[in-house]
């Protein structure tokens, strides 16, 4: 190879984060899209740095904030972050062309299921709720309860996802408002706050059960969870193309039967163009190292190496799907 040829060879590999110490190591520093900082994703972001640098010491993902899986879906199909956590119904609403997207984006490529447990959530007030009886969701339109209902901020798709509940059970915003309450748009830790500070009755977020806001919440004030019919289950998860979800009767001590609810699913995506070395030691890397991202959460001991293999939304990347296969996984 002529000194020129040497240049670009050099440039190529470079170009992917890949530092190249030996035939037989490398060290890669990646960038991954995620969301707020000190959230559910924060800790994903720094598991998968675990998982890679166990894998090939010397090794970085440098976890980047953003406005969460829509915007990063742009931040992927731009080649402005390596990797992304983007969950399964922004992923949906993207190969779509459906909103906030202008036209369909079909650049991302899975390259593993995080978890498929960060169901919604209804938590209201146990004073407000046996104040007008509520038993369900549909209880709030069925009674025209004049409930303060907090969802996550616009342009999350959990605030999607939890608007569509409220529609589906008949309850939608206009609704509550004209029997004379409300909806406020407030990130998580927002929530919380208002909550115990009785400026609101109700949230409805996505959040892992027996998240820690949940639990300080619970020690500020009573607590109750409230279900979601199977009718209200069935029409949001084929709107958002998402699973259903039973939240364990003995979750929580103010809960003391099953939850039916939805469920968000969060993945791990690259660009359709990524080195395929680098997606080949990243994705083995989350296989045999699965231990660093169980360790980040509690809530995360459920994954396994099936799971990270299981996504159905958007196609593997090819590199992925081989790590797999090459594993029995798939």
């Amino acid at each position: 190879m002529n000194r020129p040829l040497k240049l670009l060879a050099l440039g190529a590999v470079l170009s992917t984060g890949i530092t190249l110490n030996s035939a037989a190591h490398a060290e890669y520093t990646l960038t991954l899209c995620g969301a707020s900082p000190g959230g559910l994703w924060s800790l994903l972001g720094a598991g998968v740095d675990n998982a890679l640098k166990a894998a090939h010491p010397g090794s970085t993902v440098t976890y980047q904030t953003s406005g969460g899986g829509f915007a990063n879906v742009m931040q992927i199909e731009q080649k402005k972050c390596d990797l992304a956590l983007i969950h399964d119904a922004e992923a949906k609403a993207a190969l779509n062309g459906d909103e906030p997207f202008t036209g369909t984006v079909d650049s991302m490529r899975t390259v593993a299921v995080l978890y498929t447990w960060a169901p919604m959530q209804l938590l209201v007030s146990k004073a407000f709720a046996e104040e007008h009886g509520l038993t369900s969701l549909e209880d709030l339109a069925a009674k025209k309860v004049a409930a303060r209902v907090l969802l996550n901020r616009r342009g999350n798709v959990a605030s999607g996802v939890g608007e569509s509940m409220l529609n589906a059970a008949g309850a939608s915003i206009e609704n509550l408002e004209s029997w004379g309450g409300s909806v406020t748009f407030a990130a998580s830790k927002e929530q919380g706050e208002m909550m115990r500070d009785r400026r609101a009755d109700a949230i409805l977020n996505s959040l892992f059960v027996n998240h820690s806001s949940i639990r300080q919440l619970a020690e500020a004030i009573d607590l109750a969870l409230l279900p979601i019919s199977p009718e209200t289950a069935t029409a949001v998860a084929e709107e958002w193309s998402i699973g259903e979800y039973v939240i364990a009767a003995d979750a929580y001590d103010f809960a003391d039967q099953d939850t039916l609810t939805v469920t968000l699913s969060a993945q791990l995506f690259v660009h359709q163009d990524a080195d395929e070395q680098m997606v080949t030691d990243l994705t083995t890397a989350l296989v045999e190292k699965i231990d660093e991202l169980r360790g980040v959460h509690n809530a995360m001991a459920p994954l396994d190496a099936a799971l990270l293999a299981s996504a159905s939304t958007v196609a593997y990347h090819p590199a992925a799907e081989a790590v797999y296969k090459a594993k029995g996984l798939k």
